[in-house]
């Protein structure tokens, strides 16, 4: 057999060995992680017809059950997954971090799925003629309206305080497909809605993080979740669309500003750590508490070492540490700082400064110098199964059952 320009050994049967892996337990999944060190390019290769098809990691998950019977779950098997609380799964999606940390390892296979994940969702193509049309698009957990070139995202689980979900992943990649696509669109704004949460009645919040109910009873997915959000619409707000549109750039990317409104925890701050431009009331907090919670804050592990420095990320992702918007380690995060009645003043003044075509094309470039998309890959790969892992630590099931109770 014969994929892409690689050619098999003659008798080996890529099939057969990954049906030798059927069990799950830790001597299969090595065997598994073996076999993917040596064969991602080949397999990846002929599930994307010599890479010549783009396909997103649920389609590719979904293709690799099914050419590679037992490499990785079934989606019979997902199905009876996603039935059970997360403390009685039987960690099926460890194997599917295994296959994903293969291929995005794999030198050809990685970037090309890297690329798949930065294309335009269905959803969002769907619904771009009405949003060109309208300029407002009412979502589940995201609100979307264009008015003057600018969109504003606005966070809109009010009962919730902006906690994120599948449902919430799935709403921001739409949107964020919609702002890159709309030529009417030159800059970005998002913020927190008003809530309707007891404790912040009537207040805006920004964003919650996870929302540990949801990951207690087995409804934050690996694959459509945990690695959607990083390689999808975070990945996607930083780098660009991927829309093959022109010579100079395959990639279609706008300024991006955020508006923190009372806190940003767990993934509300990951996602500032991707923003031009960050503005903060003065009363208004940053959390990172996944290690608390026993799992990985996404990427922040990451990003948050070059942006703060070492000893701060280490003090909010190891230790803890909450900061204050107004506090002097807080000014690495977030750009400026105006007390809460000034936030609307201070947003307009902001978004004039981010509106111009220089700062499209600079803010590229200090990307690409700053989170290189080979280092990102890196990352990524190992971060598919390290996070996979801790979703099933004994002491993670514990902690998010106890979280979960009385929780956003």
């Amino acid at each position: 057999m014969t994929t892409d320009s690689v050619t098999l050994p003659p008798g080996l049967d890529l099939r057969a060995l990954a049906g030798e892996a059927h069990r799950v337990d830790d001597g299969v999944r090595a065997m598994r992680a073996d076999f993917m060190e040596a064969h991602a390019e080949e397999i990846y290769a002929e599930l994307t017809d010599g890479r010549t098809r783009y396909l997103r990691i649920d389609e590719l998950v979904n293709a690799a059950a099914l050419a590679f019977p037992g490499l990785v779950p079934t989606e019979a098997q997902m199905a009876a997954e996603r039935s059970r609380p997360q403390a009685e799964k039987e960690g099926r999606e460890i194997d599917q971090g295994i296959f994903l940390r293969g291929i995005l390892r794999a030198p050809k296979a990685g970037p090309h799925l890297l690329d798949a994940m930065l294309r335009p969702t269905s959803r969002a193509l769907r619904l771009l003629p009405e949003f060109v049309e309208t300029g407002v698009l009412q979502m589940e957990a995201v609100r979307l309206e264009r008015r003057d070139g600018v969109a504003h995202l606005t966070l809109c689980r009010d009962d919730c305080l902006n906690a994120e979900d599948a449902q919430q992943v799935d709403d921001m990649e739409t949107a964020v497909d919609l702002v890159l696509l709309d030529p009417s669109v030159r800059v970005a704004l998002l913020r927190g809605g008003v809530m309707s949460h007891p404790r912040y009645r009537g207040r805006r919040v920004f964003c919650a993080g996870i929302n540990l109910k949801k990951l207690s009873a087995g409804e934050i997915p690996l694959v459509d979740f945990l690695l959607r959000r990083e390689m999808g619409y975070i990945q996607k707000i930083f780098r660009g669309l991927y829309t093959d549109g022109s010579w100079h750039s395959r990639l279609t990317d706008k300024p991006w500003m955020a508006a923190v409104d009372s806190f940003a925890i767990g993934g509300g701050t990951q996602l500032l750590l991707v923003f031009d431009h960050v503005l903060a009331a003065s009363d208004a907090y940053l959390s990172l508490p996944a290690a608390k919670e026993g799992i990985i804050p996404g990427v922040s592990n990451f990003r948050l070492s070059r942006i703060a420095g070492p000893r701060v990320a280490r003090q909010v992702i190891l230790g803890g540490r909450r900061i204050q918007a107004a506090e002097p380690d807080a000014r690495s995060i977030v750009d400026e700082v105006v007390p809460p009645e000034q936030m609307d003043a201070a947003i307009e003044g902001a978004l004039a400064r981010l509106d111009g075509e220089a700062v499209v094309a600079n803010r590229r470039m200090l990307n690409l110098a700053e989170e290189p998309p080979e280092e990102f890959r890196r990352y990524i790969a190992e971060f598919a199964l390290q996070q996979a892992l801790r979703i099933y630590g004994a002491d993670v099931i514990g902690k998010v059952d106890g979280f979960a109770v009385g929780s956003r």
